[in-house]
């Protein structure tokens, strides 16, 4: 690869690093979408920035906790399986891409898509920007809806530095430190040192246990023969580390960062069986087939960023696996034993090496200026029977694809500018993808700004849509292996000002909007009546985001107020009956207050969410009726107390005070050879927590 080649080239003759060393504390540093990490108020693209400060007041432990809180997104937990997957403008999983650190990060299906944001610890966050609307120049694949990037820590202040948190919380009513007990437990530690001027390294290691939480069933001690046997949201052990080394001039950056998670998932079956112990006294047992869900996964990551002339380099280098597997064991219930274990067996496993390097500031001009990057991504991997119903024991695919993107940044003026942006991707599995974007800001005043962003992404079909093979009796379910990625785009509209009154308040608003275009939707559909189904290309879904923000800061008080309508169109078509073209709408709210009694060491932090009634067509009894995911509210309740200068500091609170657990769900039809449901699993309920923490 010529740009590889220049790359290490540029690395050798490295020259004087452009870079942002130091920034006023209230000036918010950006990465995402940027040619350099740049404030906010610079970057040509709308960013959302959530820092460390309102996450540690969230007293949130993963990133799905954390994003819970934004609006226009909705992160869906599955309590069966534990994972959550974020929603954004109406999109699932699949259409949002996850990055750390600017590098998609390795899931089930891949790079960046589809993640279960409960793998994500916040132990070492510095913060999440979150950018919506199609980024498919900036990040290919599957950044259809918006794209989120999660910053870590790689510098300190201090020579040597770290931070040890205790907490507990209680799931709903119910906390039991013990093992086997109940509640949630979480420990981490983090350490930081500045080893020289040059190097710095880092460590820092999170335990999240969830002991599960029964709902309306037994629990796993339980053995009627009822299907009352387990947990309506499954047990979750997880340990994950992370060690970054960073060395540093004034001619380059280098870092290395190696994270590895560890979890383990607890599924208690409610089938028992009764079992004659053959002991000539008529003796008897009930026992289960339980099993475990296994994951571990490795990500590497290498980054260089350098200079040579005036031209600026950004490359990374990385592998990551992710290795899913299960454990079934027969377990004696009433003598709380297992009687017998089988072999693990693996049933998702994916391997990647991913390149990415980006050549700017070219011309050396504050004028004009472009950049010219390349993107590769080796994904090896495949799906068990267990994964999905497949033809055969497993489906393998191995998929590379290369890109290469170029953009250009004008500034026609020091109120105007504007990037133009392209990018070509090649695959051996697909046809060749290209992507567009077209971003404009304009200064309309001293503390004012619009933008406007035009851009395009596509969405690969997943191993389901794929391979998916499930014929009997009664069902026929098939996947398609001729299907065409998705394409789509989005167009926006930001407009922000901020001012300071005359008596120090600090004031921002803004007002934005966004539209999204999905062609060649992939769905299952109905193509024979009353049980035959296919994945294909046939649908097609809008979105129209209007929505505004006013924040006030003065002192030690901060508020921030935002509202959103969303309008959803999807294209649905089913054994030939095509859904009405109706654009359905629903509200979102959102609030949040901090409060800091400055001589006292203490403050309090509230957190507010409205999620209107949603609604969708769904086909039933061969037509389309209008289905409906019921409204909710969520309300988080905090107080911090600092000791010791800062060192030691206790927290407590109350999260989801509404004891939101199930709601209304209509929008769900019965496909394939899935049942429906009138309910979706939002939360466990009311929970409670205490948090110590000790730093240096």
């Amino acid at each position: 690869m010529p740009i590889v080649v220049l790359g290490l080239s540029i690395a050798v003759k490295a020259q004087k690093l452009d870079s942002i060393q130091t920034k006023k504390i209230d000036e918010v540093v950006v990465m995402t979408a940027q040619y350099k990490a740049q404030t906010i108020d610079k970057s040509i693209y709308k960013v959302e920035v959530i820092n460390e400060t309102q996450i540690r007041a969230m007293a949130a432990n993963n990133v799905s906790e954390v994003l819970n809180q934004s609006l226009n997104m909705l992160v869906l937990s599955d309590s069966k399986s534990g994972n959550s997957t974020a929603n954004i403008l109406g999109l699932g999983g699949d259409y949002v891409k996850i990055l750390i650190d600017n590098i998609p990060v390795v899931g089930d299906t891949g790079l960046g898509s589809n993640i279960d944001l409960t793998k994500l610890s916040v132990n070492n966050i510095e913060r999440i920007e979150v950018v919506k609307g199609s980024m498919g120049v900036e990040y290919g694949n599957g950044a259809l809806s918006g794209v989120i990037n999660i910053i870590t820590k790689k510098s300190s202040s201090k020579t040597l530095s770290g931070r040890l948190t205790l907490q507990e919380e209680t799931v709903r009513d119910n906390y039991d430190i013990r093992k086997k007990g109940n509640g949630r437990h979480i420990q981490n530690v983090n350490l930081n040192y500045n080893i020289d001027k040059n190097w710095f390294a880092s460590v820092s290691v999170n335990h999240n246990q969830f002991m599960g939480f029964k709902g309306n069933l037994q629990g796993y001690k339980y053995f009627e023969q009822d299907n009352l046997r387990g947990y309506d949201w499954n047990p979750k052990d997880q340990y994950d580390a992370n060690a970054v080394l960073k060395y540093q001039n004034k001619n380059m950056s280098i870092f290395y960062k190696a994270s590895f998670l560890r979890e383990k998932f607890n599924y208690y079956n409610p089938l028992v069986s009764r079992e004659s112990l053959n002991d000539g006294l008529g003796g008897i047992t009930y026992t289960a087939i339980d099993r475990d869900y296994n994951t571990k996964r490795w990500i590497h990551q290498l980054n260089v960023q350098s200079q040579f002339g005036h031209v600026k380099f950004d490359a990374d280098v990385s592998y990551q696996s992710q290795n899913r597997e299960y454990q079934d064991k027969l377990y004696d219930i009433p003598n709380r034993e297992v009687k017998s274990t089988e072999a693990s067996k693996s049933y998702f496993k994916t391997d990647v090496f991913y390149s990415r390097a980006i050549l700017s500031n070219f011309l050396n001009s504050k004028v004009f200026d472009f950049q010219l990057g390349y993107e590769l991504d080796h994904t090896d991997g495949y799906a068990a029977l267990i994964a999905g119903d497949f033809f055969g024991d497993n489906v393998s695919r191995k998929i590379f694809t290369y890109a290469n993107f170029l953009s250009a940044e004008w500034n026609v003026s020091d109120k105007f500018s504007i990037r133009p942006g392209a990018r070509l991707t090649v695959s051996n599995q697909f046809k060749n993808q290209f992507n567009y974007s077209l971003s404009a800001k304009l200064k309309t005043s001293e503390n004012s700004y619009l933008r406007a962003v035009l851009g395009s992404a596509n969405k690969l079909p997943t191993y389901d849509e794929l391979f998916t093979y499930f014929v009997n009796t009664n069902h026929d379910l098939q996947g398609n292996p001729d299907l065409n990625p998705e394409v789509g785009y989005s167009i926006g509209a930001f407009w922000d000002q901020n001012f300071k009154t005359q008596n120090d308040w600090r004031i921002n608003y803004g007002l934005n909007f966004l539209y999204l275009d999905l062609k060649d939707k992939i769905e299952m559909v109905m193509i024979k009546e009353p049980s035959t189904y296919k994945f294909l290309n046939i649908n097609n879904f809008s979105s129209i985001l209007y929505s505004g923000n006013f924040d006030v800061k003065k002192d030690q008080f901060l508020f921030g107020f935002k509202a959103s309508v969303n309008a959803i169109k999807r294209g649905l078509e089913e054994a030939n009956v095509t859904a009405p073209d109706d654009y359905n709408y629903q509200l979102q709210l959102g609030a949040s207050a901090t409060y800091k009694f400055e001589k006292l060491g203490t403050s309090i932090s509230a957190f507010y969410k409205y999620n209107g009634r949603e609604q969708r067509y769904v086909y039933r009894n061969s037509k389309y009726e209008l289905g409906e995911i019921g409204a909710f509210s969520m309300l988080d309740f905090m107080v911090n107390q600092s000791f010791w200068k800062n060192r030691f500091e206790v927290s407590a609170g109350v999260k989801n005070l509404f004891d939101v657990t199930t709601i209304k769900n209509t929008t769900v039809a019965a496909s394939g050879h899935n049942e429906s449901s009138g309910n979706l699993n939002l939360f466990y309920g009311r929970s409670y927590f205490a948090r110590l923490s000790y730093q240096f």
